[in-house]
């Protein structure tokens, strides 16, 4: 039920991160669930909620209507193909123009701009130069700590970290989705800027509504297997290659009717499509295939039947500054192990609702995967555990009413500076 009452407009700018696509296509994960959960919570407020991205393939709709209040607008920013996140900078302006078009078309002015990720931080910046709102922005991850995890760091890493600095030192206000997140922002980035620490969310009555039973007969798997799953995208630094190694190890490898399930990923030929062959080849190299089941990319509507089948859920990644899938294991109240890293340290609680060890260490994640395995009842309630603390702290409702407390405190800045520029001229 959308509240009818018209609280004011938002619009939540996402560039690369469609509310409106599925989770596990190419470079779709935690950020798009992030704006449409929260767009659409808050639009069941009785906010007007805009949620902007850009037009990736021709045939996509140009407005996707998502309720009375909230929907999804798609910019032309470049050609209408799949482009990379570290390669879509130049293509920015243009879609700073298409967002002024669509205001001058429709005669909507948004009081209240969410940015999501760098690039779109940088949009926020760009068009605060020609009117007045109230710039609020989440970073999704932060540049100084992603590039310590990797290998190779892109040519736009520069102008990234200055963007970060900028948006820190200069938005109204950045919200942290964890007390790590803040820690990395002051330590890494600028002792400047407000922070505000409001938690990522996610649906506890879907993620509760199915049981182990029923979702894997529907899944067809062995009532007496021992799931072990993994849910995001392929990309490197999610780190599914510490998982399989580990998954390989003895200590793990000796439970009977063992399965790997993957879940996430894009259709062949897509950019991911590479690491998905690197882990597949990673796979074979260790003689999984028999026990891993690569599920692809699914719709919202089956992943809770995935998380209920499980006997435990893994998140591997080498960062972190949240971790979506962590409380919707949580929620579904099946233990997780997770990397030592980032906002997983704010999510899990280790001992309690799962376990907590060293990123990258296959022997370690194989030591917290076996010890969950073989203790199906402590199994049990580190999961109930979990299930109570993501209802106590991670509800999108919860979390939508902590945003728009945000928001009402900005819209009140935003009258007094409307309000003393009037006075001045």
């Amino acid at each position: 039920m959308y509240n009818r009452q018209n609280k004011g407009k938002i619009a939540l700018i996402s560039v690369h991160g469609d509310p409106s696509i599925d989770i596990g296509k190419e470079e779709a994960g935690g950020q798009n669930v992030y704006v449409r959960e929260i767009g659409e919570a808050l639009g069941g407020k009785g906010w007007q909620v805009d949620m902007f991205t850009r037009k990736v393939y021709a045939e996509q709709a140009n407005i996707v209507e998502h309720s009375p209040n909230v929907r999804t607008i798609r910019l032309a920013a470049g050609p209408e193909k799949f482009i990379g996140r570290d390669h879509l900078f130049e293509y920015l302006p243009e879609f700073v123009k298409s967002f002024f078009n669509f205001q001058a078309q429709t005669h909507t002015l948004y009081p209240i701009i969410h940015t999501n990720y760098w690039l779109s931080g940088w949009v926020g910046l760009e068009l605060r130069k020609h009117h007045l709102f109230r710039h609020i922005h989440t970073y999704h991850s932060l540049g100084a700590v992603k590039y310590r995890s990797v290998t190779t760091v892109p040519l736009v890493a520069n102008t990234r970290l200055s963007v970060e600095k900028q948006c820190l030192e200069t938005a109204d206000c950045i919200v942290a989705t964890s007390p790590q997140e803040e820690q990395d922002m002051r330590s890494l980035v600028s002792r400047g800027g407000n922070i505000e620490i409001i938690p990522c969310g996610t649906d506890i009555k879907r993620f509760a509504s199915v049981d182990r039973d029923s979702a894997r007969e529907k899944l067809l798997i062995d009532p007496d297997a021992k799931v072990i799953l993994y849910v995001g995208r392929f990309d490197r630094r999610k780190g599914i290659e510490t998982l399989v190694r580990a998954v390989g190890r003895p200590e793990v490898r000796k439970h009977e009717k063992l399965q790997l399930i993957i879940v996430g990923g894009s259709q062949p030929g897509q950019i991911d499509g590479l690491e998905r062959e690197r882990i597949e080849t990673i796979v074979e190299e260790l003689g999984l295939e028999k026990i891993t089941f690569f599920a692809g990319q699914i719709s919202h509507s089956e992943l809770p039947n995935y998380y209920a089948a499980a006997d435990v859920c893994v998140i591997p990644s080498y960062y972190e500054p949240f971790g979506l899938v962590t409380i919707e294991a949580m929620a579904s109240g099946i233990p997780v192990v997770a990397s030592d890293v980032g906002g997983l340290r704010f999510t899990v609680v280790s001992s309690k609702t799962g376990l907590l060890v060293e990123s990258k260490n296959s022997p370690a994640f194989a030591e917290a995967i076996n010890r969950i395995l073989s203790d199906p009842a402590w199994g049990k309630e580190l999961g109930r555990a979990g299930q109570r603390r993501v209802n106590s702290f991670f509800s999108w409702d919860g979390v939508a009413s902590q945003m728009e407390d945000l928001y009402q405190c900005q819209l009140a800045h935003l009258h007094r500076e409307f309000f003393a520029t009037k006075v001045v001229s």
